[in-house]
């Protein structure tokens, strides 16, 4: 601040944000989206010259999504949240290439004809309301979504502040050397492949960590090695679990863009030469975070998809042909497969 203001912060707020409300100001005063010299402050707190004021704000509302009648499979719902088990293939909110065909435009369909509520509007100026986390178009599995705005700033901080446990599934190429493996290599933009990201240790590598625990380990009759591993996200990075276990020499299956393969039955030592898995075997099968509005701790499981469970179900046939028994017991592993589809 330059001068003496005789102002209430909530009030100079709206004079400076002139497309939010001042109750939604206060909101995000409550929330702690605003400081003032590094504190939180009041709605009511007097500006004084000298002063600094950081805050977080969503952007400028720009035009509604287009509802459009795509099928979801919801796990949990109530008028703060959304949980849904994403399909591989769909992706989460329109960008430059996709303008309909999301879950955005899916949800919207859902609050209008069917269950009621809205969208939060945080994030609405890039075709993203109510997203407070993603999963990339061929990663399926457990996402959730804010259906107002006070849902959204506090479970996008849980997010910021990594109090969400965030457990994935994969069927990876090979046997990973360790059954428990702490992954901490820093992740940045491929330097020559756009679309990709790639292990950097120079300043532009962001600090990201993977647990990964074995949970079952397959043989082939013909020597072909994979593994059923659980992962644990403690950072939040664009393709990070694709990159980590490329890294490690042990990319998931599917992923050709990470050295993995498409795969057909056969390869599993099923009997069909078709391919049936395209696509990276990756599933977000729980999410644990704390409801939105009553701090209630909440544990989501997602059920794996069809070929998923297909590709395990005939290596484990395989290994056990085999006189092997595929399971691993790993210290801190949490997802029950059972309650996975497994």
């Amino acid at each position: 601040m330059l001068k003496d203001l005789e102002k209430r912060l909530d009030r100079y707020m709206v004079d400076r944000v002139p497309f939010l409300s001042r109750t939604q100001i206060q909101r995000l005063i409550e929330e702690e989206a605003i400081t003032v010299n590094g504190r939180v402050p009041k709605s009511s707190t007097k500006l004084r010259k000298g002063d600094r004021i950081v805050a977080t704000l969503p952007p400028p509302p720009s035009g509604a999504i287009a509802p459009e009648d795509i099928p979801l499979d919801v796990i949990f719902e109530d008028n703060a949240i959304i949980v849904v088990n994403k399909p591989a293939g769909l992706i989460v909110h329109p960008a430059r290439s996709h303008k309909s065909g999301t879950l955005v435009n899916a949800l919207a369909w859902r609050f209008k004809y069917i269950s009621g509520g809205e969208l939060s509007k945080v994030g609405e100026e890039y075709a993203r309301p109510g997203i407070v986390h993603r999963l990339d178009k061929f990663t399926s599995g457990a996402i959730v979504s804010a259906k107002n705005d006070t849902a959204h700033w506090r479970l996008g901080k849980q997010f910021e502040m990594r109090r969400t446990d965030k457990r994935y599934l994969a069927l990876v190429h090979g046997h990973p050397e360790r059954d428990v493996e702490n992954i901490d290599f820093p992740l940045g933009k491929h330097p020559l492949i756009k679309e990709k990201y790639a292990v950097r240790f120079d300043d532009t590598g962001k600090a990201s960590v993977t647990i990964a625990r074995v949970r079952e380990r397959y043989m082939t009759k013909r020597g072909a090695k994979y593994a059923l591993v659980e992962l644990e996200l403690k950072t939040g990075r664009t393709h990070q679990i694709r990159v980590h276990m490329s890294y490690l020499g042990t990319s998931i299956v599917g992923d050709d863009m990470y050295g993995g393969k498409h795969s057909s039955e056969r390869d599993f030592d099923g009997e069909s030469d078709a391919i049936f898995f395209a696509r990276q075997a990756l599933h977000a099968t729980t999410l644990g975070i704390r409801h939105p509005m009553t701090e209630e701790p909440m544990m989501f499981t997602a059920p794996i998809a069809a070929d998923l469970a297909r590709a395990i179900s005939l290596l484990r046939a395989a290994t056990c042909a085999l006189g092997i028994d595929p399971v691993v017991i790993a210290p801190g592993t949490t997802i029950d497969l059972a309650a996975a589809g497994l």
